[in-house]
């Protein structure tokens, strides 16, 4: 029991030392405030920036950081105005007034591509800078807390994430949730409209009668599906993509014509324009016959019962016919679009083709999602 009490005891003196020690260290700390960031360009106002940079220079350590109530109540009761005071002349006045040895001013700036921060430590007792950190970084506006972290870090000569670094200023760098923030990554998984017309001998196939093998239809008709797609590359400004895209057109002709596409696309996540090609599997009927001399078709039989002791001499092929046997063929699909925004909603605009030997596809589609996380 006296052990036990002894330990006690002792733990209990070494707990109040080590804390007496360390607040007599953060007293001997030179005093810092900050004020406003200047933002140009930026959503972030220069009181939130100025609020990042507070808590990102306190974390090292090194200085006494002035409460940003403090700050408020000092600046206030003297009524001196901190909305345009960025420059080194401002900085020093507000100094003295908060009796603190060091100010930290700067900005954020957006120019295209980049944004810079320049961070500006200075001392007021001499009214000069005494250091300055200007860095770039790409326009990751999300990283921003991140950036200004760096920049301090870099003044002070702390040790900094080469990784994170890299991620934050090349470009071309490996894809990461840093540089390539999944709001950026434009995903259009979504309802798909549209119209689709043909061409040549299917135009005329599909506007026959369907006594003559047509489907008594529009050569013109409307169709509706859904987009599914996966990515499995971003680099740069663009991401490449699998889409899987089943369709259902001619429901508005009384027509059920299936299809499925598998298109591997490349998309861009800044200007939301893409391209993409790939094969088609659609449902047909079709059926075996023969064109005779007047460029008619028959079905394949007809022959036989029309001239039953005589060989057709007309060659026999398999075509497009509303009397035939329900079956699938393949084909191959070009298409191009841009995709529309509005706030958080994508609107993809497509153009498609499909080229064939009897005639060809071409039509347009749209859609719309809001933005996804993928």
């Amino acid at each position: 029991m006296k052990s036990l009490l002894q330990i006690t005891l002792i733990t209990l003196i070494s707990f109040l030392f080590f804390s007496k020690t360390n607040a007599q260290e953060f007293s001997n700390l030179p005093t810092l405030a900050v004020l406003n960031i200047d933002s140009k360009g930026l959503t972030l106002e220069p009181q939130q920036l100025g609020n990042i940079t507070r808590t990102e220079i306190s974390k090292l350590d090194r200085y006494q950081v002035m409460d940003r109530y403090d700050v408020d109540y000092v600046i206030e009761k003297n009524q001196f105005s901190i909305d345009k005071c960025f420059g080194k002349i401002c900085m020093v006045e507000a100094g003295k007034i908060l009796k603190t040895e060091k100010m930290l001013t700067g900005s954020a700036e957006v120019l295209g591509e980049t944004i810079v921060v320049t961070l500006r430590l200075i001392d007021v007792a001499t009214e000069s800078i005494e250091k300055t950190q200007v860095m770039e970084f790409l326009n990751l506006r999300g990283q921003i807390q991140t950036m200004i972290s760096i920049t301090i870090k870099k003044m002070f000569e702390e040790t900094i994430d080469e990784n994170l670094m890299s991620k934050l200023t090349k470009k071309f760098d490996y894809e990461s949730a840093v540089n390539f923030p999944e709001v950026d990554r434009l995903n259009l998984s979504g309802p798909r409209m549209g119209f689709t017309a043909f061409t040549g001998e299917l135009s005329s196939i599909y506007s026959d009668p369907t006594n003559q093998g047509g489907f008594d239809a529009l050569p013109l008709m409307f169709q509706f599906g859904y987009q599914f797609e996966i990515k499995y590359l971003n680099q740069g400004d663009f991401q490449a993509l699998f889409e899987f895209i089943p369709i259902i057109t001619g429901l508005d002709q009384g027509k059920f014509i299936p299809s499925i596409s598998i298109l591997n696309g490349m998309r861009s996540n800044r200007t939301g324009w893409e391209f993409a090609f790939g094969p088609i599997l659609y449902g047909s009927k079709k059926a075996k016959g023969y064109y005779d001399d007047a460029n008619v078709w028959h079905l394949e039989n007809e022959w036989n019962v029309t001239n039953p002791d005589e060989d057709n001499p007309f060659e026999i092929k398999n075509r497009l016919d509303s009397r035939g046997d329900f079956t699938y063929e393949s084909g191959f699909v070009f298409a191009v679009g841009k995709t529309f925004k509005s706030g958080r909603l994508n609107i993809p605009v497509n153009g498609f083709f499909i080229p064939n030997k009897l005639g060809h596809r071409f039509g347009i589609s749209m859609g719309f999602n809001a933005n996804r996380f993928k």
